[in-house]
């Protein structure tokens, strides 16, 4: 009975740790929006969203309502199940890889026990997160196909061979990390950064290239041509409408979030605060906690901001344009910078 309490105890746990990271999630979406309005209006001296409550602020609400209230159309020469499928696809794959990010230090109870803020510390949990990534082309591929609209099927076709094409430099790059880390754990990765200094110190390169690559990975611009409204109308989303519709354009900004999460924790030390030692603090294990978990969210915070600068900075590559960045210079370089970092490690070892 003991064991069985154990085990339903730490069930709850879990349960109450994946309805805040899944509500967290869908709130900072929802404000990403808000915030993408506004960045855009400071950047081109413009007001931006001013009608909805002070400032603006409750804009978000006012568009998911909207979006939750609009009529629900479904094509009559679209395949239904599939029609469905994929929104609903491209929103769980989204969802799913916030699983194995640490987003804040354990909290340390007061018997000893230790519940770490991360819902999954399994062994291989970046390459789960590359695993479920790359299963999230399918909910493009089959909301473009499932319309019978030609035009999404080929949004669909570019938004699947731009993820195949930037997944290959993204995890060239991450295997110089893991040459200096020695495991696949999300937990390890931010213990070895916390101990031996940011990865971004000792791989510069290799991160430009991840973060160029997630940039492609999320379709934002300049690699949005899967979405490109002057060349393929609506892209490979526009068929749909309501909450489906809503479902696609939530997942991109979760996206946005979980990639700004990812490299946190791949190149920033995570929840590690820089130039201090936390432990002299002497602070309480709840309060330790919280603040390992605002500075997270703070360093998650500023790429969701170049996130948006970079939208209303840069225009929009032409495709073949997108494949030769690809392929032929950002390839190359990942490779150069994992040859270089497994050289440096070996001599290093002598």
């Amino acid at each position: 009975m003991y064991l069985l309490a154990i085990d339903w105890w730490l069930i709850l746990e879990k349960v109450i740790l994946i309805a805040c990271i899944v509500g967290l999630s869908f709130f900072i979406a929802m404000y990403t929006t808000y915030a993408e309005r506004k960045v855009a209006a400071w950047l081109q001296d413009r007001i931006g969203p001013n009608r909805a409550g002070p400032f603006g602020i409750f804009q978000p609400l006012a568009d998911g309502g909207k979006l939750f209230f609009k009529e629900e159309i479904i094509p009559l020469a679209s395949n239904k199940f599939l029609f469905i499928l994929g929104p609903g696809l491209a929103m769980i794959t989204a969802l799913l890889t916030s699983s194995v990010i640490p987003w804040a230090a354990p909290f340390v109870k007061g018997d000893g026990g230790v519940i770490p803020m991360q819902v999954a510390d399994v062994d291989m949990g970046i390459l789960l997160v590359f695993s479920i990534v790359s299963v999230g082309v399918y909910g493009i591929m089959i909301g473009g196909w499932a319309s019978n609209n030609k035009f999404s099927l080929m949004a669909a076709i570019r938004g699947a061979s731009q993820m195949v094409s930037y997944e290959l430099p993204m995890g060239l790059a991450l295997i110089a990390v893991l040459f200096m880390t020695g495991s696949l754990k999300m937990s390890e990765i931010v213990a070895n950064q916390v101990q031996h200094g940011w990865h971004i110190i000792y791989q510069p390169l290799g991160f430009i290239i991840f973060f160029v690559c997630a940039l492609a990975e999320c379709n934002r611009t300049p690699f949005d041509l899967p979405e490109a409204e002057n060349e393929l109308n609506f892209g490979y989303h526009q068929e749909y409408s309501s909450m489906k519709l809503g479902f696609y354009l939530f997942a991109e900004y979760i996206n946005m979030f979980i990639s700004s999460a990812v490299m946190t924790t791949l190149y920033f030390g995570g929840y590690d605060i820089p130039f201090v030692n936390e432990a002299s603090w002497g602070l309480a294990p709840w309060l330790m906690t919280l603040i390992s978990f605002s500075v997270f969210m703070a360093k998650v915070a500023f790429f969701l901001f170049v996130f948006l600068w970079i939208r209303w900075t840069i225009p929009r590559f032409r495709y073949d344009q997108l494949m030769n960045l690809g392929w032929k210079k950002l390839i190359p370089l990942a490779l150069v910078n994992m040859i270089i970092t497994a050289a440096v490690l070996l001599w290093l070892k002598k």
